[in-house]
């Protein structure tokens, strides 16, 4: 029974060696949000996104890859078409950091250069995590908002959340073993602070300083009046905020035709 073992250890091992290549790309796209202050709109670009990645390939059909995405979004209430939202007249931007490992599977069997298919559709999943800082712009300063505590929070929300990335996308051999690359993808993340809105209006004298008084209630900058009464609702009462990346990749595989014979 041991050699029978050591002879599928050795088999297995022989055939990833010779099936698994490497890949590293490198991306750019658009980057949007889905929350408190858009609220309809799941494909509402706000901003630019970047990325790179490498990834293992262990067959034609399967990979897995270290990915790392930035991306920049943003909403403003005084865009919005509804006369509420305008009235409310909360905004933000956030700059987007994640990390995360992701698996690809692919519906046709893809090898750069020595295989049959030079073009493929895919679909994929992971896990990840994502640093994020909403920040605002008051008076011709920006501020962070994460410290302000604006909703009346015992202390500062989490910076960090855990996410789960998910999407499809298509793959094309163009050229020898570089790839081009089209995938969306949305991300779910464990907050709902990615525009610093979540619950309901705080009492703003409670608040510590002028600035988190100005900017948890901004509706008295447009009529002079405040509607933000405390313990009515500020935000959409929605669970979790999500955001997802559209990225346009190029990538190189260190393949060659030996491998796969």
């Amino acid at each position: 029974m041991p050699k029978f073992v050591i002879f599928l250890f050795l088999f297995f091992t022989s055939f990833s060696l010779r099936a698994q290549t490497w890949e590293v790309g490198g991306s750019v796209g658009a980057a949007g949000y889905m929350g408190d202050l858009n609220q309809n709109n799941p494909l509402k670009p706000s901003g630019l996104s970047l990325g790179a990645f490498v990834q293992r390939n262990f067959d034609g059909y399967l990979s897995a890859k270290l990915n790392y995405d930035f991306g920049h979004i943003g909403a403003a209430d005084n865009t919005s078409s509804n006369p509420q939202t305008r009235a409310r007249n909360l905004s933000f931007t956030d700059n987007l950091n994640e990390f995360s490992v992701i698996g690809e599977f692919n519906f046709f069997k893809y090898i750069p250069e020595v295989g049959q298919n030079r073009f493929t559709p895919f679909i994929y999943a992971g896990l990840g995590v994502v640093v994020y800082n909403p920040q605002a712009v008051y008076q011709g300063h920006t501020y962070d908002l994460r410290p302000l505590m604006t909703e009346g929070e015992s202390k500062p929300y989490s910076s960090l959340a855990f996410s789960v990335p998910y999407g499809v996308g298509v793959k094309y051999n163009f050229l020898g073993k570089w790839n081009f690359i089209a995938d969306i993808g949305y991300r779910n993340p464990t907050t709902d602070y990615l525009d610093d809105v979540s619950g309901k209006y705080t009492d703003r004298t409670k608040l510590a300083s002028p600035i988190a008084q100005a900017l948890s209630d901004r509706s008295g900058e447009l009529t002079g009046v405040d509607i933000g009464i405390p313990g009515t609702q500020r935000g959409d009462l929605r669970p979790k905020d999500t955001y997802w990346f559209l990225n346009i990749s190029i990538s190189f595989t260190f393949v060659s035709s030996k491998c796969y014979y």
